[in-house]
């Protein structure tokens, strides 16, 4: 590694606003001044516009004078809510109205193919509930700075949003986030597709939930019960342990912890107050960054999740040549080749796992640059003066667009990532690989260069996603994207003894920086 990188490693010094840095970094910060430039050009846009309802967004990001004024208030409304709880049964429909406004809840909702039959969507239901990366930050010793830090910053939260006694607060917040942080899965055996996938009736998941009634959170959150007739809990056993807590608790507790939710949640577009603590943890904390990114770059990443597409569109049209996708298309088709003359000559491998691993390599998808159709934002309103509001409408407009797939067909021209964003990857649902346009950029990809190079760049980026659909978990989706075991016992066995071998050698590696602390293998 050192001896290929070295030199640029001593060199290159990590920005301020960074916890890492690499190449795709380094452009990922050209196309953020790419989409900088479309989003402020887009300020002046004719109203009523696309573009005009993109530079809106930004511009009431970028209103700091307007947010300093507001200070705390935009929260009161919001905790106005959480103070009127007077109950087991107002808790768990005002969780459901506030989680479909953008605060934290206890579980977490999206929208996607079903694994056992990849042809209809469903609701996906997944342990939350806790403001820690995951759950070993509340039991390893290895994290207990961290904690006593995480505590501070909770109360000096609460604190910023007015309560009173924000120690004594605190102290309830983490009680009870470290109660649900122990019915929550590892993330180990979070990234296992089989073990995840608990398809349940709704009916079956409302009584896992002993002592509670499911069905006031669902009536608050507004999802029409046909749209949860059945789902799949990624952690069935988190819904009994949640059901436990809210029974079990002072509803005091359970206040407590939802204001905090609250003010986490709206934090990022609140007053300097609000940020700058929530980066000091956060950012600061957590990854070591030294220095909060510039308004106008956190301006930019707003605009890019609430309406990624909408500035995409300006984006390929602007930095994106049809003679890159058709340099992709060869080089793709080249490396798939590639994948499937090493799959014929593998020495462990059977003929009848064989022949169902190169049927899938034959259906793999590639999408090259951006979508063929785009996000129609027209039901989408923007108001230049409120921030807030801006960003509780986006939340609402993602809610009614994943909604809407439910008893819809498949989209498989739907992409997961924007065209302006510098990244890969593989669908295993969908059994596709994609490629957005701002990846196909020096110095990973140039049509016009050396095909070597390309090769030895993106190339490595195409096949690394090719990798994903054979590795221990794409490997468990065939061709048409469906979860099962196409492999032989003989076969499994045989792969499952060569990853064990990697998991060995990476428990073992302890970085030089951090004695003591071994990396997980196994993730």
């Amino acid at each position: 590694y050192r001896h290929v990188n070295g030199r640029w490693v001593a060199r290159t010094p990590i920005p301020a606003d960074k916890a890492r840095y690499g190449s795709f970094m380094v452009l990922a910060e050209e196309a953020e001044k790419a989409v900088r430039e479309i989003i402020e050009q887009a300020q002046s846009a004719e109203p009523g516009t696309l573009e005009k309802k993109v530079g809106d967004l930004y511009a009431s990001f970028m209103d700091a004078g307007r947010i300093e004024a507001l200070g705390a208030r935009p929260l009161a409304p919001l905790l106005a809510e959480v103070d009127a709880i007077d109950s087991v049964d107002a808790l768990l429909a005002t969780l459901g109205r506030l989680e479909r406004r953008g605060v934290a809840g206890v579980v977490q909702l999206f929208v996607d193919n079903d694994p056992g039959d990849p042809e209809r969507y469903l609701v996906f239901v997944e342990q939350d509930g806790i403001g820690l990366p995951d759950e070993s930050y509340y039991r390893e010793d290895a994290h207990a700075d961290t904690r006593t830090a995480y505590r501070g910053h909770v109360e000096r939260m609460l604190a910023l949003a007015g309560l009173d006694d924000a120690g004594a607060r605190a102290e309830r917040v983490i009680a009870l986030e470290t109660a649900l942080a122990g019915h929550h899965w590892d993330k180990v055996r979070n990234r296992d597709a089989q073990a995840t996938y608990n398809l349940s009736t709704w009916e079956d998941w409302a009584a896992s939930a002993a002592g509670i009634d499911l069905a006031l959170w669902r009536e608050g959150y507004g999802i029409p019960v046909t749209a949860l007739a059945e789902v799949v809990l990624r952690q069935p056993d988190f819904t009994a342990g949640l059901a436990s807590e809210l029974t079990g608790r002072d509803l005091a507790e359970w206040r407590d912890w939802l204001r905090f939710a609250v003010v986490r949640s709206m934090a990022p577009y609140l007053s300097s107050a609000f940020v700058d603590e929530n980066f000091a943890f956060y950012g600061r904390t957590l990854t070591g960054a030294p220095e909060l990114r510039a308004r106008w770059k956190r301006g930019v990443a707003l605009v890019e999740r609430a309406m990624g597409e909408a500035v995409g569109q300006s984006y390929v049209d602007r930095h994106f040549r049809p003679e890159a996708k058709a340099a992709m298309d060869d080089l793709v088709a080249t490396l798939i080749e590639a994948y499937r003359q090493s799959i014929e000559t593998l020495d462990w491998m059977t003929p009848a796992t064989r022949e169902r691993a190169l049927d899938k390599l034959g259906k793999f998808t590639p999408k090259i640059g951006y979508p063929e159709r785009w996000r129609d934002y027209s039901s989408l309103e923007i108001a230049a003066d409120d921030l807030l509001a801006n960003v509780q409408a986006a939340g609402e407009f993602e809610f009614q667009r994943e909604l809407k797939k439910i008893g819809s067909p498949i989209d498989r021209d739907e992409w997961f990532m924007t065209p302006q964003t510098v990244n890969a990857y593989y669908n295993p649902g969908f059994n596709e690989i994609v490629f957005p346009a701002a990846i196909l950029q020096y110095p990973f990809f140039d049509a016009g260069r050396d095909a070597a190079a390309n090769y030895g760049a993106i190339g490595a980026v195409i096949g690394h996603e090719i990798g994903h659909g054979f590795d221990d978990q794409g490997s468990r989706f065939d061709g048409d994207g469906r979860l099962h075991d196409w492999w032989t016992e003989e076969d499994r066995t045989a792969f499952e003894a060569r990853t064990a071998s990697l998991i060995a050698q990476y428990d073992a590696l302890e970085p030089a920086e951090t004695p003591g602390h071994h990396v997980n293998g196994a993730l």
